[in-house]
């Protein structure tokens, strides 16, 4: 009898305590002390997102920019990233399965979103290469899987901790960006002279400053619309956020942003330039009509400056990094530029474009598949541009080839729906929120800007576009404005 009372008493909590405290003790005395923390922080983080699945998307902002290991599963590679996109999606269904309540609506952007998802399905029936097709597809399914539970999970206090988590991951990457950039930690060749010394272009742990600087654009905005708001350039009134709160936030988007900026800089990446300030010059216009006309009689004196004598005192590498593809404006032989240390960028990317009006003339209505760009480049390069480099370095051009006029059409008006809800949420908010709703319109208008000279859907900044739709979306909704908001749990009737 007493042992069935004494088995009676051990509970589950009790079972799971002893286990692993029992697995803690085995990885500690088996394993070398730093494997051993790297095995019990990622089992401990998995548990807590198996319990509270927002904690994930807290977490995806610091893999972007610093990726773990990949490893390879079959035909494709599996990062730390894609991984724990993975748990999130999957403890969000067993929490709702455990509840029996798993409830999908249809968030914002549905059917612009659905329209694309189709033109990319569509192009299937030209796709040369499955598994490119299959890969590219998983991205995109990614972006709406992840866009959609993000939308149905987060609250607005959860947004302030996402966009300062996309702030600190966006600062520790400028930080690695100046270090490369003033100690020359890299290759040779991203060297370049200013100021009596060398420098080197910086480039994080994306491999090529373009990406790099791409990745900064669209972070950047979201400090530059904080600040706005912490400075009261934004309406205050009703936006429930405590003054402490407030003023944290304006001095963490002012040290964030100075860092983004510099690192920007060190990138000498053009297509990042252009972004960044159409981003800055489009959110500052659309601030109030004082705001458009100082940004408007700004520029109109910044370009008197230059005219009159202005540019001189602009350093060489910038002044060239500025103007030495202008001679290239326009319709233009690519085979008949000569290609130099000067010129190679600029012809290698034109021979891309080339490739991919090529395949779009071929494939005007559906594109040569999705995703299959590079599998198809070997049939339209033009010599001696053999590397297909995955893309067209034009995501517009990119999508044409890939997915035809049809899917380009889809493109244009998903973005266009991203940014009217973007700029919806600027309309609907007021203070901190209202600065936020800036920040991620400022990334789109980057996004859409960079673009024209690369692709940005690499290196897991999908997963920080999908994150940006989702907190636009949220502040759309309005849900849960108040600061102090706790989750009501419904009392029973005593009726």
């Amino acid at each position: 009898m007493m042992k069935r009372v004494w088995l009676a008493n051990i509970s589950l909590e009790r079972v799971l305590g002893a286990a692993a405290l029992l697995g803690t003790a085995y990885v500690l005395a088996t394993f070398p002390l730093s494997t051993a923390v790297v095995l019990l922080g990622g089992v401990g983080f998995t548990l807590v997102v198996l319990v509270r699945p927002v904690w994930a998307l807290y977490a995806l902002p610091f893999l972007v920019p610093f990726p773990l290991r990949e490893v390879r599963v079959g035909p494709a590679t599996v990062g730390g990233l894609e991984a724990l996109l993975a748990l999130f999606i999957a403890a969000w269904l067993a929490r709702g399965l455990a509840r029996r309540e798993i409830i999908v609506r249809a968030p914002p952007l549905s059917l612009p979103l659905a329209l694309l998802l189709g033109s990319m399905l569509l192009s299937l029936v030209n796709a040369f290469s499955l598994s490119a097709a299959a890969k590219e597809l998983v991205k995109w399914l990614e972006v709406a899987a992840l866009y959609t539970i993000a939308w149905h999970e987060l609250r607005r206090r959860d947004l302030l901790i996402i966009v300062l988590a996309l702030l600190t991951a966006g600062a520790l990457a400028a930080a690695q960006g100046i270090y490369q950039s003033v100690f020359r930690v890299g290759p040779p060749g991203f060297l370049f002279p200013l100021a009596g010394r060398l420098w080197l272009r910086a480039y994080g742990t994306f491999a090529q400053p373009n990406p790099y600087a791409g990745y900064l654009g669209l972070t950047l905005p979201l400090a530059y619309g904080l600040l706005l708001a912490g400075l009261g350039a934004l309406p205050q009134r009703d936006d429930g956020v405590p003054l402490l709160v407030r003023s944290v936030v304006l001095g963490y988007a002012a040290l964030t942003g100075a860092l983004m900026v510099l690192a920007l800089f060190f990138s000498l990446s053009r297509g990042a330039w252009i972004g960044a300030a159409a981003a800055v010059l489009v959110v500052s216009m659309l601030l109030s009509r004082r705001a458009f006309v100082g940004t408007l009689l700004a520029g109109v004196a910044g370009a008197l400056f230059l005219a009159l004598g202005g540019w001189a005192y602009v350093p060489l590498p910038i002044r060239e990094r500025l103007t030495d593809f202008l001679p290239y404006v326009g319709l233009v032989d690519v085979r008949a530029i000569e290609v130099n240390d000067r010129t190679f960028a600029i012809v290698e990317r034109l021979a891309h474009w080339y490739a991919a009006v090529g395949m779009f003339a071929d494939f005007p209505w559906l594109g040569g598949g999705i995703g299959n760009y590079a599998a198809r480049y070997p049939m339209y390069k033009l010599p001696p541009w053999d590397d297909p480099l995955g893309h067209a370095h034009n995501i517009y051009l990119n999508v044409a080839a890939e997915t035809g006029l049809v899917g380009l059409s889809a493109y244009l008006l998903f973005w266009a729906a991203a940014l009217w809800l973007a700029w919806r949420a600027v309309r609907q908010t007021t203070g901190l929120w209202r600065g936020m709703a800036i920040g991620a319109l400022g990334a789109f208008v980057h996004l859409s800007a960079h673009n024209f000279f690369d692709n940005l859907y690499v290196h897991g900044m999908y997963v920080q576009v999908a994150l940006l739709l989702a907190i636009v979306a949220v502040l759309v909704d309005n849900r849960g404005s108040g600061w102090h908001e706790q989750e009501t749990v419904k009392q029973p009737s005593t009726h």
